[in-house]
């Protein structure tokens, strides 16, 4: 009997012997990239350099608008600064400046190989955290003389203020594999409930004392700033926190952001002010010639000579 070679081939392609191997591709991969670099790109980039034109304009209007008032400019004064301050900022950051690359370690575990580790490089905009540590304040003091708040709860506020943005700073720079950097940003929410209760409850009982007008447009508006200063620390830890938001979905974010709390904000109030008298801040001889001085000694006096 002969047997022939190829009907054995073929009888044992079908049966014993793979005709086919698995594609590498099919493969799961344990090795990630060694860098992952989260870098601004052109969309970032061309963003801050719009926020920047809208807080220039923005600080030409509010000025323009304080030379039609013959006094009492406090609120043009303040608000004009903040979209000053931010203008400032945004220059900086369009031309790249304020900006740190923050580097991260991030382990992947797995079940059967050793642990892998990728190395993290994002861009953290600090100048966007001192923006915010001399605006936010000054927010703030709008909205507290708006309401009419003693001296002892602006302290409070501002100082909470200063604490959740510092905090947020250190966070931006924290590692992953320590609590420090969740830690940090529990502090700072801590912080910003301090300023909910200033604004929301003690603003709003004084707003209300200074009549119905006022009250209303008070609770407007710190509603509003409220809101709009709550995403800020959502988006934070969508972004710099877990790192799942792209460097330029996060610049454009923070501008929206920014435009609705400054600009927004100071076209709001500088309009109503100045359809309701009562929003006026009457702080006295203070804004001109400072506090009291009565008790001090003045040149001219006699002195019992």
């Amino acid at each position: 009997m002969v047997i022939d070679p190829v009907e054995v081939l073929k009888k044992t392609s079908t049966g014993i012997i793979p005709t086919s191997l698995p594609s590498v591709s099919s493969l799961p991969s344990v090795l990630p990239d060694p860098i992952d670099q989260q870098f601004v790109g052109e969309a970032g980039s061309k963003t801050l350099w719009v926020v920047f034109v809208v807080m220039v304009i923005s600080s030409a209007v509010f000025t323009g608008l304080s030379w039609r008032v013959p006094a009492k400019r406090l609120y043009h004064v303040v608000t004009t600064l903040i979209t000053i301050i931010a203008a400032i900022s945004y220059f900086g950051m369009a031309t790249g400046q304020g900006i740190s690359v923050n580097h991260i370690s991030v382990r992947h575990q797995h079940d059967h190989v050793p642990d892998t580790y990728t190395d993290v490089q994002r861009q953290v905009y600090w100048a966007r955290y001192v923006d915010w540590s001399l605006t936010t304040p000054l927010l703030l003091l709008d909205l507290a003389l708006l309401a009419g708040l003693n001296g002892a709860h602006i302290t409070i506020a501002i100082a909470a203020d200063l604490i959740m943005i510092l905090t947020g700073l250190f966070a931006a720079f924290g590692s992953d594999d320590t609590p420090q950097k969740w830690g940090w940003y529990t502090i700072a929410c801590i912080a910003f409930l301090v300023i909910i209760w200033q604004l929301a409850i003690n603003g709003n009982v004084q707003a209300k004392a200074k009549g119905d007008n006022v009250g209303k447009f008070f609770t407007a508006i710190s509603g509003f700033t409220l809101v709009v200063w709550t995403l800020y620390p959502i988006v934070w830890g969508i972004a710099d926190g877990s790192r799942k938001m792209s460097v330029d979905a996060e610049i454009i974010t923070y501008a929206v952001l920014d435009i609705l709390a400054k600009p927004v904000f100071g076209t709001w109030l500088l309009y109503t002010h100045a359809r309701v008298p009562e929003t006026n801040v009457d702080l006295g001889g203070f804004w001109s010639e400072g506090l009291s001085r009565e008790g001090g000694l003045r040149l001219g006096d006699d002195d019992g000579a």
